[in-house]
């Protein structure tokens, strides 16, 4: 007979239920525009109010723990995305990719306006940090632009894609078409050399 679970690893396995219950639900109310009080939150999490307080003793508390889990989120799928190997043409379509099909989008903008400052420079470093590299990688490569700054560079890929997913929203763009006008339009933006997409 195998040995009783011990209470201790029982009420820890409880606590990590209902913290991920609850920053699931803070996730959906997010990214539908919905209220996101503790009292909201607590109901689509299916727990009491007394349990979401004891992991998330204020609504800034639990903002900030949604916002940081969605940014880590977004961090894996560009880590996942591999931008050091290959022409760095090649990696931004990867990127562009995972970015599309992985990301959501909506929530991932609501999630950093909810940090606090230091949080914030931690987005910075596990999402923007790896996007500018490859910037920099494909500028030394002759791939990309050297002649506008890397900030604008960095703005011109996260508005394309904010733009294509809106457009596909409204009915105005084809899911199908959405990667490859994306593709074609920061390739262009970013002047792409043909020779490094080959």
């Amino acid at each position: 007979m195998p040995p009783a679970t011990p209470p201790t690893d029982h009420r820890r396995a409880v606590a990590r239920r209902s913290v991920e219950a609850i920053l699931d639900a803070a996730e959906r109310l997010l990214a539908t525009g919905a209220d996101t009080s503790t009292s909201a939150v607590a109901a689509a999490a299916g727990v009491s109010r007394v349990t979401l307080y004891s992991h998330f003793p204020t609504r800034s508390d639990l903002l900030e723990a949604t916002a940081a889990r969605a940014v880590s989120r977004g961090a894996e799928v560009i880590a996942a995305a591999d931008l050091r190997s290959g022409p760095p043409a090649q990696a931004l379509d990867r990127l562009i990719d995972a970015s599309w099909q992985r990301l959501d989008l909506k929530l991932f903008d609501v999630a950093r306006g909810e940090l606090s400052l230091a949080a914030l420079r931690r987005a910075h470093e596990q999402i923007d940090a790896p996007i500018l590299a490859l910037i920099k990688r494909g500028r030394r490569a002759g791939a990309f632009r050297a002649d506008v700054r890397l900030s604008w560079q960095l703005a011109t890929y996260y508005a394309l894609i904010h733009a294509a997913a809106e457009e596909v929203s409204a009915g105005r763009l084809r899911a199908r078409e959405a990667i490859p006008a994306v593709r074609s339009t920061i390739h262009a933006a970013w002047q792409v050399a043909e020779s490094a997409s080959q």
